[in-house]
Formats: structure tokens, sequence, C-alpha cells
């Protein structure tokens, strides 16, 4: 097992900064505002030829009554409670904080290697000014500046030496290529945290009142009767015009990115308000990269039959640019119709692989073509003369044609809706294009 190295310490001390300094990659969002990174944030590097991986933390204040701070606090100690080595940032260039002297102290008392590191240390004139962080009891503190790079390497050399001994029985552990990617999206409040929990079985991401709550994307791979998924919580994906510049814009952005890497988009709303435009443009985007959609309508606890009843019947409308996509009704807080959400993400996933001999596809087709022949344009009916699927994940057909630049619109649609039904490709996004049989087939 990989060792884990947690990065702690109060609000904007620079702890995103150099968390993506150790990594290599700006993975954390860094911003200079208070509270920006608010979830536990894992990401792999090597040091000293040693696989690590590093978790970055919200701003820590065991002095704090807010809630969400104190639930930050629990996620800190959580992260520090996993990790084989602890790294203290402190902000050099001012006085320590009252929160500065409690986290010491906490962590004074953790039986794991802690080391301490000033930041903000650009140049050596600014290490004069640190006595007040060493009469803290942070001893072997480590001036550095994650902005620039400064004695990063000198950092690395004290974490890797904390590290615990390589365990040599243990074999190194390969990614399962074949997990279910599962991408949660939706409007902020929607309850993806909710039904994350709900999934893994733990507190991994915050859970709270406040829109926005959840910001950075964070994976996890979770068992839930009995079958693995990887799962990535995103951020809520705000309206643009809502939008503010900076940690929001690119949680968005990250957001729009971490489709690319699902094989299944789970969109959920919040069923008592419905669907929205944000909703749909989600969808858009999910279907144009090709990837399946199961639609939740989240928060059904709250509502009566006739309310879910017709909560259903909006949605149905809705998706009328994508009526593949199935509809669950569920509540993650309750764990109501979250198994069956997971069987059609189980259905979703197997559509998305599935292939089909050609041979079976255009015995079908010809079926097809005496049911409903393409269109007439210009004149001259277009001759089909088979069909082949040449890719999965999205599942996708070629069909050959004498004039494919005659082909509807309308009939590439039809061809689509009876490859679904007749080979149970339910939930998954179809792509067929039409092609001159001297085409290559690609």
């Amino acid at each position: 097992m990989k060792p884990l190295i947690a990065i702690v310490g109060r609000p904007n001390v620079g702890k995103s900064t150099l968390f993506n300094r150790l990594v290599g990659q700006a993975v954390a969002i860094v911003h200079d505002s208070e509270g920006v990174t608010r979830d536990r944030h894992y990401a792999d590097a090597i040091l000293g030829g040693r696989e690590v991986t590093y978790i970055d933390t919200g701003g820590f204040d065991p002095t704090t009554d807010d809630p969400m701070g104190q639930g930050i606090a629990r996620h800190v100690k959580a992260a520090i409670q996993e990790a084989d080595v602890v790294v203290c940032v402190l902000d050099g260039s001012l006085p320590p904080t009252v929160a500065d002297r409690e986290a010491v102290a906490l962590l004074r008392k953790a039986e794991r290697p802690v080391i301490f590191a000033a930041n903000k240390m650009d140049g050596a004139s600014k290490e004069w000014g640190l006595g007040d962080h060493f009469e803290l009891g942070a001893k072997d503190l480590i001036p550095v500046s994650a902005l620039h790079g400064r004695h990063v390497g000198v950092l690395e050399s004290a974490i890797f030496e904390a590290l615990p001994p390589p365990a040599p029985e243990e074999e190194p552990e390969e990614e399962d290529e074949e997990l279910t990617n599962i991408v949660l999206l939706g409007r902020p409040n929607a309850g993806k945290s909710s039904l994350f929990n709900r999934l893994s079985g733990s507190e991994r991401s915050l859970v709270d009142d406040r829109p926005g709550t959840t910001r950075d994307p964070i994976d996890a791979i979770v068992t839930f009767h009995k079958k693995q998924y990887r799962v990535l919580d995103t951020a809520g994906v705000r309206r643009k015009s809502r939008v503010e510049r900076g940690v929001e814009a690119e949680s968005v952005m990250r957001t729009l990115r971490s489709i690319e890497r699902a094989h299944v988009v789970i969109l959920l709303a919040d069923a008592t308000e419905g669907l929205a435009e944000q909703d749909a443009r989600l969808l858009g985007i999910a279907a144009e990269r090709g990837r399946a959609i199961v639609v939740g309508l989240n928060k059904v606890d709250l509502m009566t039959a006739e309310q879910k009843k017709k909560a259903l019947s909006d949605a149905q409308d809705g998706l009328h640019f994508a009526r593949h996509a199935p509809i669950v009704q569920l509540s993650a807080k309750t764990g109501f119709g979250v198994a069956k959400l997971m069987e059609r993400v189980d259905q979703a996933a197997d559509a998305m692989k599935k292939r089909v001999s050609t041979s079976a596809l255009n015995r079908f087709f010809e079926a097809v073509l005496e049911e409903r022949p393409p269109p007439t344009r210009g004149g001259k009916a277009p001759r089909l003369y088979y069909i082949t699927q040449t890719m999965v994940n999205p599942p996708t057909f070629v069909v050959f044609s004498s004039s494919p630049e005659h082909i509807a619109e309308s009939y590439r649609r039809f061809v689509i809706n009876r490859i679904r039904k007749e080979f149970d490709f339910d939930a998954a996004p179809l792509r067929v294009f039409f092609r001159g049989r001297g085409e290559r087939d690609r």
C-alpha cells in the first residue's frame, strides 16, 4: 500500500499550492481566499523512487464554532489518522495565530511523524522572523516557498526520511480497468454528496445545506451490493450567470472535463425543483461526448405520491432529446431507490460495452429495410447495402450506402431507435453513420 502524506494547516497558508508543487500538477484549486479547499483530496506521486499518496485538506481551525468549519476539522482529523506522515503548513510571513497554536498542540499528540513547513519564505531575509514559530514547539521547522519552489526539495527529503519502511512482501497495486467510472453531475445542493456518501459508506464528501459545498472532484472506489465502482463526486455546476470568477469557474471546468473520464453519467436533480435548463445542458454535453446517462430524481422522501408522479412526468417531458436515459426516483438520505439507480447504472455500463455481430445486425437490418426503406430524395432512393458495428464506448455503427448524402436525419434517428430496441441498448448513446460503399470503415 502506498504511504499516505497529509498536508494540514489553517486556511490560506498555501496548503494547496504546496500540494500541487509536491504532486507536480495543478490538482487542487488554488485561490487567495480562505476556505477554498474543503474536502480531502488525494493524488499519487513519486518521492525518492517510492510511490506515495498526498492528501490535501481543508483549512483547519480547531477553535471555530462554525458547523462547516467543524466539519472540515473532522475531515482533517480523519486525514491525520489515515496518514503515515503529516506535513503541517504555517504562514511564515505572519505571526502564529491561536489556530496555529491549537493545531501544533494537537499534532504533537499524533502518533506519527509530523513535519512543520513555514510557507511564503520567498527569500532568506524573511526567515529571521520565524522565532515565534519555533516557540510553538514546531521543531525541525523548514522554511519553504510553495509558490516558487524554494526549499521544497529539502521538505521532500524530510518527508522521505519519515516514511515507514516499504513492505517487500506487498505486490504493487494495479488499477482495475474493468471498474465502471461513474460521474455525478447536477446543480448545487441536488444531493450529490449525500449520494456519494451513501454509496461509499463514509463521510468522504462534506454534506451541508449551502449550495456549492463540494468544489473539487473527489475519486473513490466504492463497493455497493458486492460490486465495485469508481465514483467521482463533482462540484455543483451553476448557471453561467451565477458562476463567479476563480474558484467556482475552475470547479465548473473540471466538472465538464471529468465527463470525459466517465462510462456512465448520473445526473442528480432535486425532485422538488425538477430539471432545470442547466441540467439539460449537462445532459447534452454528456450525450455529445458519447456517455451513458442515468437520471436520478432525489429527495422524493419529501414528496407526496401525487407530487412524485408529476415530477416523473415533468422529467420525462424535459428529456425529449435523451429519451433513452432511464429516470429513477430516489432518496439519498434514506437509501430509497439507490439500489435501483445502481441497477440502471450497471445496465448502462453493459450497454456501452455491448458488441453485436455483423451477421446479426444484417439479419435485423433486412427486416428494417422491409419495414421502412429510406425515403426518396431528388427522385432517387438511396440503396443501403449492409451495416456493421465499428466501436464500443459508445456503440457506433456504420451503414454503407449508394448515396449517404441523401439520407435524411429523421431516417438516421429511426435506425438508431430500432437498433436500441432490438438489441437492448437502453441508456447508451448510439452513433450511426452512413458512408459510401468505397469509403473506409472508420
